[in-house]
């Protein structure tokens, strides 16, 4: 009935975005140490422990991507039957790469669900099951999950509540007639779309809060045990006995929770009340 992908940018080069929230040049080896540390502990773990099987991952990586990460990235997705890797020329080739290799791959599909993730972020184990459960048959219909969780991680772990409308963890259900896919918009831009649907009962996504984020701060709140949601969200065996090791008592960041929860609070229902409104453009 139905074909879907998650879809995930690497490395790509973008004249738009060439430095970190600290200023640091990127997509340099540095940065792509960094990434692969982030990639290979938060964000290959958690979807390939997705309880349900039933999608193919779409990796894509710069061609310029230096040949002992192309060895690292190859072992890593060996015997990984429904994970592709694509080295394409930067982002200007990215869209028409999903296109065509989606058109090719699902031609005998009537519907087609895809799902975004960055790398370096973590899923819940039952993410995709969640987001195919809203599948009925529509002919265009994005899927919004709101309530995740924010993880710090340098320079100290730090772990709390998020709720993010219109996030980077999008999906997107439509006919396979000359799809448009999830990245035909940047996750911001949704909040232009009418026809979206809300998951809004589970927490399903955890971002991750890093040094080398290009916008990102972390605004978790409240008090999270690593313990209470570390059998959802896997991540490699090493870095869940580092977190459980390292994170900091809530007393500790409490006034930070508070404000952050005041902050993400008033966020969330700005946006939604611009929504309800129709302060956004409808297309």
């Amino acid at each position: 009935m139905f074909k879907h992908y998650l879809i995930t940018r690497f490395n790509l080069k973008n004249p738009e975005w060439d430095v970190t929230k600290n200023n640091e040049t990127l997509l340099t080896d540095e940065w792509m140490e960094d990434r692969m540390w982030l990639f290979e502990n938060f964000c290959f773990p958690s979807v390939v422990a997705q309880s349900n099987t039933n999608f193919t991952w779409l990796l894509f990586f710069d061609t310029s991507t230096p040949d002992r990460f192309k060895v690292q990235i190859e072992n890593l997705i060996a015997r990984k039957e429904n994970i592709k890797a694509f080295f394409i020329n930067g982002m200007p080739a990215f869209y028409p790469e999903i296109q065509n290799y989606i058109r090719k791959d699902s031609e005998e599909k009537k519907y087609l669900i895809t799902s975004r993730i960055d790398n370096d972020d973590c899923i819940h184990k039952n993410f995709i099951t969640e987001v195919q459960n809203k599948f009925n048959s529509q002919e265009y219909q994005a899927v919004d999950v709101i309530k995740g969780y924010s993880l710090q991680v340098k320079p100290q772990y730090i772990l709390g509540k998020k709720e993010h409308i219109f996030n980077p963890f999008i999906s997107l259900i439509e006919k396979n007639e000359n799809p448009k896919t999830v990245w035909f918009n940047d996750h911001t831009l949704w909040k232009k779309e009418t026809r979206i649907t809300q998951i809004t009962d589970k927490r399903l996504w955890m971002s991750i809060i890093h040094e080398k984020n290009k916008v990102n701060e972390f605004d978790g709140y409240d008090n999270v045990k690593w313990s209470s949601i570390n059998n959802d969200f896997i991540v490699s065996e090493k870095l869940n006995q580092l977190i459980e090791k390292e994170i900091i008592p809530y007393k500790n960041w409490l006034f930070l929770s508070l404000k952050n929860r005041l902050y993400v609070k008033m966020v969330l229902f700005s946006k939604k009340l611009k929504k309800a409104i129709g302060l956004y453009k409808i297309k």
